[in-house]
Formats: C-alpha cells, structure tokens, sequence
C-alpha cells in the first residue's frame, strides 16, 4: 500500500474512534430531567433536615425550574389541612373547579 492510503485509513479510523468516544461521553451525561430530579430529591432531603439554602445538586437547574421546585416542596411540608385549603384549580368556567355544583 502507498503512504497516501495508509494515512487516509489511519485518519478514518482515529475519527471513527473520536466520535465514538465523544459520542459516548455526550450520553452519559444526565439529562436535564435528571438533573431537576436530583434537585427535588436533594430540596426533600434538605427540608427532613431542618437545612436551608439552595443544594448544590440544584446548581445547574434553571432559576425558574428551581423556584417551582422550592414552591413545590414548600407545599408538600404542610400539614395535610393548609393542603387541602389551597388543592384546587380554577380555569375559569363552571366545571366544579371551584365549591362543588354551579348552574
């Protein structure tokens, strides 16, 4: 074989093996859900323990995702009677979202 192909199936096969691996590291890296699980789960540990501040499993979630989240478990510590004060929805029409039966 001349030099010339040598290098071409040489260069071929280091960028097989580059995008291989590039694609393999790319994959293992968690999901952006993933990473807003890990921060509910961290915001529920955190509270059990009487902690405060943001967890740093939470570093990479959006500041919008992380105030819902904060929000959320806020909600979840209640006692279940303030719970049941503010588990409702109202979408405007008369469905019953609101006090039961409306004509």
């Amino acid at each position: 074989m001349k030099r010339r192909t040598i290098a071409i199936i040489s260069a071929a096969a280091l960028s097989t093996a580059g995008l291989t691996t590039g694609l393999i590291v790319w994959l293992s890296q968690p999901s952006y859900e993933d990473i807003v699980k890990g921060c509910q789960k961290a915001l529920a540990a955190q509270s059990k323990a009487g902690g405060e501040g943001k967890p740093s499993a939470c570093k990479d979630v959006k500041k919008d995702d992380y105030g819902a989240l904060v929000l959320s478990n806020a909600f979840d510590n209640l006692p279940q009677k303030d719970q049941d004060i503010l588990d409702y929805y109202d979408d405007g029409s008369a469905n019953d979202s609101i006090g039961g039966d409306t004509p």
